[in-house]
């Protein structure tokens, strides 16, 4: 009972947030777009079309063709699909991977404990984007690349992050009578520890997502994303650039998608980490 009534908290808190509940409500409808990519596109997003190539917005084609004639709307709403399938997939292994790791060097602490914060202080040390171009350039451009090395270059935050909760919980009162009566360390850790470590990841996660969407679209502008002639929004922007002077459509609507999309994320962060945390709770 207790549980149900502190959701019912939770989910007051975050209705009462409005930028919150408007961002939620965009990415339902983005995410719904992508599920429905094929019902809802108009035409085949790689379709040529050279007789109609950058025809201006019309009734047939509602935002423009590119340079090769394909619709613009259908592009993007496939190019949906593989920028939150990448950001989802990103924040899953990250955060799996570093709230693994983080929960096993905050509890047992001694040599793990400081052999992986000094790996983590190694990571931050290196310029994100810098250090993610040049693993890509090595193993080469394509999205699965993609979301191998940003996953394996976001897992140092979560670890420190969740090592920072564990190692406040760890002296908690319920911890030593579970110690006391015989639990095992790993019992401890995945029944006691772990779910109370979980509300930063889990707010952490939604700002996660949007970060990854904006790597993968820079990194896609560079060319060493997705790869042509597969519809993402940053390799969208990236092959308009040399006809924005002339029809200003190509950038502009994967543009607009793109700061939507990472806007509507961080409105559901703030609103999910005003409503988790208790301080701001109001009954």
């Amino acid at each position: 009972m207790a549980g149900g009534l502190q959701r019912s908290r939770v989910v007051r808190a975050f209705l009462r947030n409005r930028l919150g509940v408007a961002g939620g409500t965009v990415l339902l409808v983005c995410l719904g777009s992508a599920l429905l990519a094929p019902h809802l596109a108009p035409y085949d997003p790689y379709r040529l079309d050279l007789a109609h190539a950058f025809q201006a917005p019309t009734w047939r084609h509602l935002l423009g063709t590119d340079n090769f004639g394909r619709d613009i709307l259908s592009r993007l709403i496939y190019g949906s699909r593989i920028s939150l399938l990448v950001g989802v997939v990103v924040v899953v292994f990250a955060g799996s991977l570093g709230t693994a790791l983080g929960l096993l060097a905050g509890y047992l602490g001694g040599w793990l404990d400081l052999a992986l914060m000094r790996v983590v202080e190694i990571c931050f040390a290196f310029p994100f984007l810098v250090l993610v171009i040049a693993i890509i350039a090595v193993l080469g451009p394509n999205v699965v690349n993609v979301i191998w090395v940003l996953g394996l270059v976001n897992w140092p935050f979560y670890a420190r992050l969740v090592r920072s909760h564990v190692l406040a919980l760890r002296g908690r009162e319920y911890v030593e009578v579970a110690r006391a009566l015989g639990a095992s360390d790993a019992r401890i850790m995945l029944r006691h520890i772990l779910p109370n470590s979980l509300t930063p990841v889990v707010v952490a996660s939604t700002f996660g997502i949007p970060q990854a969407i904006l790597a993968l679209a820079a990194l896609g502008f560079l060319g060493l994303g997705a790869q042509p002639p597969t519809p993402e929004w940053g390799a969208m922007v990236s092959a308009g650039r040399e006809f924005i002077f002339q029809d200003p459509w190509l950038i502009t609507w994967p543009g607009v998608c793109i700061a939507l999309v990472v806007l509507s994320f961080n409105f559901l962060g703030d609103g999910m980490r005003d409503a988790l945390d208790p301080r701001a709770q109001r009954v």
